[in-house]
C-alpha cells in the first residue's frame, strides 16, 4: 500500500504496539486520577448517585472512619494501576519491540485477569457504570493491539517462552539473589491480590477492617444498604489490580534481560505500588500491625531485591 492510500489511523495502529502503549498510558492516568480524587476525600459522581449520599455526609458518621477506609482502598488501587501501566509501556518499548514473544504472552495473561476482574461485580452487585464504560472502551483497543502485534512475532515462538528465564537464578551472585527476591515479591503480590479479590466478592471485610471503622457489617448496612456493595466493588478492583501487577512483575523479572530500563521500570512500579499501599495507612490512621505486615514484608523484600540488582543491571551493563 502506498503512503497516499494509507488511512489516517494507520500510523496510530501500526503493528499494534502503539495501541498497547496507549493502554498502559490510560491505566497510568486512571491510577493517578484515582489517587487524586481519593486524596481530596470525594466520591465519584456515580458513587454519590448510587449511595444517595456524599462523602461529606458519610464522613459525619463514626469519626469519618468509613470514608477513610474507602480512601485507603482507592489510593492503593490507583497505585496498582500506575504500576501495571508503567510495566505495560516498558514491555511495548523494549521487549515487544525486539519481538520477544514472552512479553506478548504477559500482555495476554494479565489482560485476561485485569479486564476479567471487572466481572467481580457479579459477586457484590454494584455495576460501576463509569468503570464499565471505560473498560468497554479500552478493551477493543487492547485486543486490537494484541492481535496486530502477534503477527510480528516469529511463528515458532510459543507459550513456553514465558517459562524460559533470562538468566540462571544463582543466589551466589548479587543479581541472582536480587531477582529471586523480586520474584518472591511478585508471587506475594499475586497471593495478596487474589485474597483481596476473593474477600471482596464474599465476606468483603476482615476483622481488622471492621475494628478500624468501629462498626459491624450489619451497622454499615443499616447506615445505607448500598454501602457494603460499593466497598466490595472497591476491594475487588484493588485485589484484581494487585494480582495483575504481581503477574507482570513476576514475568518481567523472570524473562526480562538485564538492563538499565528494566531496573528503572521495576523500581518505579514497586515504589509507587508500595508507597501508595503502605503510605495511605498512617495518613488515615489504619495502623493495625497484622493488616500491614504482609505489605511491609513485601516492601522490604522488594527494596533488598531492587538494591541488589542495581549494580549488575545498571552500572555493570554500561561499563
Amino acid at each position: 500500500m502506498t503512503e497516499n492510500n494509507r488511512g489516517i489511523f494507520a500510523p496510530l495502529i501500526g503493528d499494534g504496539r502503539p495501541l498497547l502503549w496507549f493502554t498502559g498510558l490510560m491505566l497510568m492516568l486512571s491510577g493517578i486520577g484515582a489517587i487524586f480524587i481519593a486524596a481530596t476525600g470525594h466520591f465519584l459522581p456515580q458513587d454519590v448517585q448510587y449511595l444517595g449520599m456524599t462523602a461529606s455526609e458519610l464522613c459525619q458518621l463514626h469519626q469519618c472512619r468509613i470514608v477513610h477506609f474507602m480512601i485507603h482502598d482507592r489510593v492503593s488501587w490507583g497505585g496498582s494501576l500506575v504500576a501495571i501501566g508503567s510495566l505495560y509501556m516498558w514491555m511495548v518499548s523494549f521487549p515487544l519491540k525486539r519481538q520477544a514473544a514472552w512479553s506478548w504472552w504477559v500482555f495476554l495473561i494479565t489482560g485476561i485477569l485485569g479486564f476479567g476482574s471487572f466481572l467481580a461485580y457479579l459477586g457484590y452487585g454494584y455495576l460501576d457504570s463509569w468503570h464499565g464504560v471505560a473498560t468497554l472502551a479500552l478493551l477493543p483497543i487492547f485486543l486490537t493491539g494484541l492481535l496486530r502485534s502477534r503477527a510480528t512475532l516469529p511463528r515458532d515462538e510459543m507459550f513456553k517462552t514465558i517459562f524460559k528465564p533470562a538468566i540462571k537464578i544463582n543466589v551466589k551472585t548479587r543479581e541472582g539473589m536480587g531477582r529471586l527476591l523480586l520474584l518472591f515479591t511478585g508471587l506475594g503480590m499475586i497471593a495478596a491480590g487474589a485474597t483481596i479479590l476473593i474477600v471482596g466478592m464474599t465476606a468483603v471485610f476482615v476483622p481488622q477492617d471492621l475494628s478500624f471503622m468501629k462498626v459491624t457489617a450489619e451497622e454499615l448496612r443499616a447506615i445505607n444498604e448500598r454501602l457494603v456493595p460499593l466497598i466490595a466493588h472497591d476491594r475487588a478492583g484493588f485485589g484484581g489490580g494487585i494480582c495483575t501487577t504481581g503477574l507482570a512483575v513476576l514475568f518481567c523479572v523472570w524473562c526480562g534481560k538485564s538492563s538499565r530500563n528494566l531496573w528503572q521500570v521495576l523500581c518505579l512500579a514497586g515504589t509507587v505500588g508500595f508507597a501508595t499501599a503502605i503510605g495511605i495507612h498512617p495518613i488515615v490512621g489504619y495502623n493495625d500491625f497484622v493488616h500491614l505486615a504482609p505489605a511491609m514484608i513485601g516492601a522490604i523484600t522488594f527494596l533488598v531485591g531492587i538494591t541488589l540488582c542495581y549494580k549488575p543491571m545498571v552500572i555493570e551493563r554500561h561499563q
